[in-house]
């Protein structure tokens, strides 16, 4: 992809200098014409590697950016613009000075076991508030992480691993799984299904690599690297730095458990622990770039030096509201508005204040509030809310089969949508369970048959149980569903084509 210095993005940012390039796009820094200001741009080509899906990845690209803009964490970049010109995506992002923790690591060797205790607790804070949208990042590694001039830390590339990664099992056309090998979780690399849990071993990697100067596994090849991840067990730090509290290397060495379920519960509980060796307060180095700062002089200026407060505007008084029966027909078209334009988060906020009026004037079980109730469940599922939407979908099914019967078309639906908000919020077994208890439904002619449903909650089986680390189920399950597959459609049928390149990817790693 080649680009030139001073070409405009979507007539508003003038690129200026390539700080970022890989196989799929480039980073710039770029002006903001309009706001005067300097910004990041990151263009993606996702023909590049998708070849015919590329439709499908710039509408999901759109999708995963505006649900990335929504959490507010000041670890976080800050998501200005985001877009599509031509064949590329592009993606405006705040500008960070500082440097990428991979330059970091390289310029302070060895790093000292504080500041990557100092480092993995802020990753912690920002990790938390990512998972509980529920969001998994599925590329954390150091250039994935800028450290500031103030010693804060900022994840950067929130929402664009997933996209390039459109599923759980999605692999490229070479039979590889997308996301870097060297950081990539066992249950990752075999094309189960992500979660939270992938993200605190990606972690354990880059605390591996913080104190012991390399990560855990190398190797010639990207597959020797998976095969490392999936069967041997990682050095202990402290044989290489002994200095390093013991606490912290039996921390590392959870972090990279091959059964998710081994690992640490939530980035909660790991910042609890680094918490513990994090430094005392008192007066930092002085040397800017150092993670610590952030503990020792918590919420200091930068430079250390005192700063005269702004003055600060008188407060205004609210201007009182007048109480007004809600419209719930304006609003329903209203919603119907914003949906066509793509602005979900605003009509999921219609949804969510008017369906209270709505049950007051039409009563709890009306035709219309059934119906408002069910739009605001598929508006939160595409809104990326799985732990709003959760809840509300299983109400949904539990009334409808109380009205129509366990095996009704429609309370199973709400059923799989359910399972898959549980993927979504990181809870394998949960989910397979769920997806368990569908599938005969799907797969009985004489009462809901669905032969595509059947096969794709079979697929969503096989990679939850590669998740939970029973790849040999996994392989039993996949297997006959490609036999399935091939028998009704082929071959050449998408699904079969997609099973087939897992199989051969599991069977080379097993």
């Amino acid at each position: 992809m080649t680009v030139a210095t001073g070409r405009v993005v979507a007539g508003r940012y003038e690129l200026a200098t390539l700080i970022g390039q890989g196989g799929m796009g480039q980073v710039w820094t770029a002006y903001d014409r309009r706001l005067d200001r300097r910004v990041a741009v990151k263009l993606l080509r996702p023909d590049k590697v998708a070849g015919q899906e590329a439709d499908e990845l710039r509408r999901r690209f759109v999708r995963e950016c505006r649900v990335t803009a929504q959490v507010d964490h000041p670890g976080l970049v800050t998501v200005h613009d985001a877009g599509s010109e031509g064949e590329e995506l592009f993606l405006v992002m705040q500008y960070v000075d500082g440097a990428d923790l991979s330059d970091h690591l390289a310029e302070h060797d060895p790093y000292p076991w504080q500041w990557a205790v100092a480092v993995a607790a802020q990753l912690c804070a920002v990790l938390s508030a990512v998972h509980a949208v529920p969001i998994v990042h599925r590329d954390l590694k150091p250039r994935n992480v800028m450290v500031k001039q103030d010693g804060t830390v900022t994840v950067l590339d929130l929402g664009v691993a997933s996209v390039m990664d459109t599923d759980t099992t999605r692999l490229t056309h070479t039979g590889s799984p997308i996301g870097s090998p060297a950081y990539m979780a066992p249950e990752q690399a075999m094309g189960g299904a992500v979660g939270p849990y992938t993200d605190l071993y990606a972690l354990g990697v880059l605390l591996h690599e913080l104190l012991s100067g390399d990560v855990p596994f190398v190797g010639s090849t990207a597959l020797g690297v998976l095969h490392r991840h999936l069967y041997e067990p990682p050095l202990p730090v402290r044989r290489i730095r002994p200095e390093v509290p013991e606490a912290l290397e039996t921390l590392v060495l959870r972090l990279l458990a091959k059964d998710p379920q081994h690992r640490p519960a939530s980035a909660q509980e790991v910042y609890e622990e680094l918490a513990l060796l994090l430094p005392a307060r008192g007066t930092p180095t002085g040397a800017p770039l150092d993670p610590t700062r952030p503990f020792v002089r918590p919420h200091a200026p930068w430079p250390d030096r005192p700063r005269t407060p702004a003055p600060q505007p008188a407060p205004v008084a609210p201007v009182p509201s007048v109480a007004e029966k809600p419209d719930v027909a304006g609003a329903v078209d209203e919603v119907k508005r914003l949906l066509g334009e793509g602005r979900i988060t605003q009509a999921v906020d219609i949804l969510g204040a008017i369906l209270p009026a709505a049950a007051e004037q039409h009563g709890e079980h009306s035709p219309v509030v059934r119906t408002l109730r069910k739009q605001y469940a598929a508006t939160l599922m595409d809104d990326g809310q799985y732990r709003r939407a959760l809840p509300e979908l299983r109400r949904l099914a539990d009334e409808r089969a109380a009205e129509a019967g366990q095996a009704d078309p429609q309370s199973l639906r709400f059923r799989y949508d359910a399972a898959q908000c549980l993927e979504q919020l990181g809870e394998p077994a949960a989910a397979l369970a769920e997806y368990r208890a569908l599938l005969p439904y799907y797969e009985n002619q004489y009462v809901s048959g669905d032969p595509e449903l059947a096969h794709d909650v079979r697929r969503r089986i096989g990679h939850l149980l590669l998740a939970l680390g029973d790849r040999t189920a996994a392989h039993d399950t996949l297997v006959r569903l490609l036999h399935d597959v091939e028998r009704t459609g082929g071959p050449g049928h998408p699904l079969a084509a997609e099973v087939r390149r897992t199989l051969q990817w599991l069977g080379q790693v097993r």
